[in-house]
């Protein structure tokens, strides 16, 4: 028996996003027809399966300084490190229930959620064996690896949770998903998102895409595109030829355009957010969320954290960064509140790595190791969490990771996503205590 499909009710199943310069090869119009010929009921969501829950990331790309961030105030040996750039006592917004430690003047969007309880501080995270280069560390954040080879953890994630595909291999605790479950916003999709079989939505303004099925070869393709669904096999093909089928299946995807996608990014705020390129991602989000889209998964990031030179203390590179991210995260969460959203949302921040714990000749700070973390959301584990490390006793001047990420993400993945921590991040992590009972 098969299932009829509206323009509406495909737009409402699953959208994708495809940039205006892509045209159809020839395969695909042939695939189209071919899967409008056989249409299968939908897959339903499996019990167990938090489909309402939403992960958010936040990358601070460049390594930030985490010293000036959750700052040790009230220990000598950080201002005798950073002679010019540590933050002031009587500068610094102090942490209730942490004696010594505070944030960085300019965090104050972040203090306020911190005030209501929704936010989780995670000290002393790293890694063993850190490596300084950027490029090898965020390769190991994005793939929970240290050797920085592999699926990316987010990726693994989708591949292991999502019913058909070819690493899900169909298991009970799995759900259907569509490409749009993962969206990245920024020009391209970060490893952390890319799976075996997952491949996420990456775009940076809703502008750049269109609904192409009315307009692709004269309307030809319009129905056949209104009426896909997932399939197993395509008719005509050699039995098991799944990997064919699949890629056909990828490349159709690729080519939907969704006028729900953007309309709801062209949503107008009820809250006022700052004019920073962060908050204009995070708007879109939220947008995306009021919107009702299925999207398990939303990554954006600020870039800018590569503080060698003129870092500064209260004010300079680091703390306009601040700023933005604090503020933007503040505007996200009143927005998300106002569309009594904020209960289904964590946002997880990293970096890559911080900052050594000497300041250079420069004024500014050399890449290091160990740095903090951040989750935001009603569920958290409010407060400060962990020890902040030692700032006398070092590894070659850096500081002594006290967390394994791995850990922080075991814990995301077990007790909000309900995923199961040993599958995707193919290993055996304790699962940090970051969620709420």
């Amino acid at each position: 028996m098969t299932t009829p499909y509206s323009r509406r009710a495909f737009l409402s199943r699953g959208i994708t996003l495809a940039s205006a310069a892509w045209t159809i090869p020839a395969f695909l119009d042939l695939s189209a027809h071919a899967l409008a010929q056989q249409v299968i009921p939908g897959q339903t969501s499996q019990p167990g399966v938090p489909q309402d829950r939403v992960l958010v990331v936040v990358q601070l790309a460049g390594g930030n300084d985490g010293l000036n961030t959750v700052i040790p105030f009230g220990d000598p040996a950080y201002h005798k490190a950073r002679p010019t750039i540590a933050i002031k006592q009587n500068e610094a917004l102090a942490l209730p229930g942490s004696e010594g430690l505070g944030l960085h003047p300019r965090l104050a969007g972040l203090r306020e959620l911190f005030d209501e309880g929704q936010v989780s501080i995670v000290q002393g995270v790293g890694y063993p064996n850190p490596n300084r280069s950027h490029f090898k560390s965020m390769d190991i954040w994005h793939t929970a690896d240290t050797s920085g080879t592999g699926e990316g953890w987010l990726g693994r994630y989708f591949d292991n949770q999502c019913a058909g595909s070819p690493a899900g291999g169909g298991g009970a605790d799995q759900h259907a998903c569509g490409s749009d479950a993962g969206i990245a916003i920024g020009r391209t999709a970060p490893l952390a998102m890319e799976g075996r079989a997952f491949r996420p939505i990456a775009f940076e303004s809703a502008d750049l895409f269109r609904w192409t099925g009315e307009e692709m070869d004269g309307g030809r393709l319009a129905e056949p595109y209104h009426r896909i669904t997932r399939t197993e096999h395509l008719p005509g093909m050699a039995e098991g030829d799944h990997a064919a089928s699949f890629l056909m299946r990828t490349a159709l995807d690729a080519q939907v355009a969704s006028e729900r996608i953007r309309k709801a990014v062209e949503r107008k705020a009820e809250v006022e957010y700052p004019r920073t390129g962060l908050a204009r991602q995070l708007m879109m989000v939220a947008s995306m969320i009021a919107a009702g889209m299925p999207t398990r998964v939303y990554y954006v990031s600020l870039g800018g954290f590569d503080t060698h030179a003129g870092q500064g203390g209260a004010n300079g590179s680091q703390a306009n960064l601040l700023a933005q991210f604090g503020d933007a995260l503040k505007a996200f969460y009143a927005d998300l509140r106002r569309q009594e959203n904020d209960s289904r949302v964590l946002t997880m921040t990293f970096s890559e790595f911080g900052r050594r714990v000497g300041q250079n000749g420069s004024a500014g700070t050399d890449h290091g190791t160990a740095a903090p973390m951040f989750l935001a959301g009603p569920m958290v584990r409010p407060g400060v969490l962990g020890n902040h490390p030692s700032l006398t006793d070092l590894d070659n001047g850096d500081l002594k990771h006290t967390v394994d990420f791995r850990s922080v993400y075991a814990g995301i993945l077990k007790e909000w996503l309900k995923a199961d921590p040993e599958k995707v991040l193919e290993g055996s992590f304790k699962a940090a205590r970051v969620i709420k009972a």
